[in-house]
C-alpha cells in the first residue's frame, strides 16, 4: 500500500475534505490525483543554511490548502490552471529529485507541501532507493495534519514550517482559514519532536532540525508578538526566520491595513520582541528602506 491510497478519501491537511482525488475530484487545495509541480530548480534565496553555495533543490507544488491574499506565489498556488505545470509520476518526481542532486543542491525542498504530502511521501522512499541522500526539506505553510507528519516520521530531515498567524479571525480573513491557530502549535511540536533543533554542519549547511518562519504583516504587530510568544513557550532554542520582505501582492491592496509596504520601524519592534523573549536563533532580515528589503539574511548570534 502506498501512501497516496488515501487520498481516496483525501484528509492529508486539517481541511479533511474527504474528496475522492484518485478519481479526480478535489477539494480545497484544487489538486486532483496528478502530482502538479510548476518548477523545480536550485534556489539561491533561502536562509543561509539551506541555500548554502549550491543552492536548495526546491520542488513547487501546485495549489495550496489556504487562500492568503496577500500571497507572492498566487500564480503557483491559487491561480495555477492559468499557468503551466507539469504532471509527474511517483517514479518521475524522484528522478527529479536525484536530477537536482546532481546538481549540487544541498538539499530537496519541497515547497507548499500539505496538500501533497502523500504522493510526496512515495516520491521521497522511491527516491532513496535510487540513491537520494541529501536532506529532505518540508516547506510549508504551517497549516498541516499532526496525524499526516507522524506518517511520514522518517523521510523528512529539515522542516521549514511558517507560522503565520496566532490570531483566528486574522487567519480568516486573510488566509481563508478559521482554525489556524489551533492547529500551528500542535504541528510545530510534532515537528520539533520528529527532527530537533536546526543541526548545522562546519560548512553552515543545515543537516536536519526545524527553522520557523514569519512574516511581518503591515499593522499586525500584535500578531507577530503572539508568534514568537508561541515559538518561545515551545523552546527558546527554536531556530526563527523573522521575514521583512512583505508587499502588497496579488489581492492585498483590498485590504486596508496590508496595502502597503511594511515599515522599518515595525520590523524593529518585532524583531526586537524576539529578543526579549530570549529568541537568540534568529535570522533577520536587513531592512534597507520603507520600500525595499534585501534579500540576504543575518543571525542576531553567530553559528557555534
Amino acid at each position: 500500500m502506498s501512501f497516496s491510497d488515501q487520498l481516496a478519501s483525501c484528509d492529508g491537511c486539517p481541511r479533511r475534505c474527504g474528496v475522492n482525488r484518485l478519481e479526480g475530484e478535489t477539494g480545497h487545495c484544487g489538486i486532483g490525483g496528478d502530482i502538479l509541480v510548476s518548477h523545480a530548480g536550485l534556489h539561491h534565496g533561502e536562509e543561509p543554511p539551506l541555500s548554502g553555495r549550491r543552492g536548495s533543490g526546491t520542488i513547487f507544488f501546485a495549489g495550496c490548502n489556504l487562500r492568503c491574499v496577500f500571497c507572492q506565489n498566487y500564480q503557483i498556488s491559487q491561480e495555477f490552471r492559468r499557468h503551466y505545470a507539469r504532471a509527474l509520476s511517483t517514479s518521475e518526481l524522484a528522478s527529479e529529485m536525484l536530477r537536482l542532486q546532481a546538481a549540487g543542491a544541498h538539499n530537496i525542498n519541497f515547497v507548499s507541501p500539505s496538500h501533497m504530502v502523500f504522493p510526496m511521501a512515495d516520491a521521497i522512499q522511491a527516491a532513496k532507493r535510487m540513491g537520494l541522500v541529501v536532506p529532505v526539506v518540508y516547506n510549508s505553510n504551517g497549516y498541516d495534519s499532526v496525524d499526516a507528519l507522524r506518517q511520514i516520521r522518517g523521510l523528512v530531515d529539515i522542516y521549514l514550517p511558517d507560522i503565520k498567524y496566532m490570531e483566528n479571525d486574522l487567519g480568516k480573513e486573510l488566509s481563508g482559514v478559521e482554525d489556524y491557530a489551533e492547529v500551528v502549535p500542535e504541528v510545530l511540536r510534532e515537528m520539533l519532536g520528529q527532527v530537533g533543533h536546526l543541526d548545522i554542519d562546519e560548512d553552515g549547511i543545515a543537516v536536519r532540525g526545524m527553522l520557523v518562519r514569519h512574516l511581518v504583516l503591515p499593522g499586525h504587530l500584535e500578531n507577530s508578538r503572539k508568534c514568537l510568544a508561541a515559538l518561545a513557550e515551545l523552546s527558546a532554542e527554536t531556530f526563527v526566520s523573522i521575514m521583512a520582505q512583505y508587499s502588497p501582492r496579488y489581492k492585498a491592496r483590498d485590504y486596508p491595513g496590508i496595502d502597503r509596504c511594511l515599515a522599518r520601524k515595525e520590523y524593529d519592534a518585532v524583531t526586537d520582541s524576539a529578543l526579549a523573549l530570549g529568541l537568540e536563533n534568529a535570522f533577520v532580515q536587513q531592512v534597507e528602506s520603507q520600500e525595499h528589503y534585501l534579500p540576504d539574511f543575518r543571525r542576531e548570534r553567530p553559528f557555534d
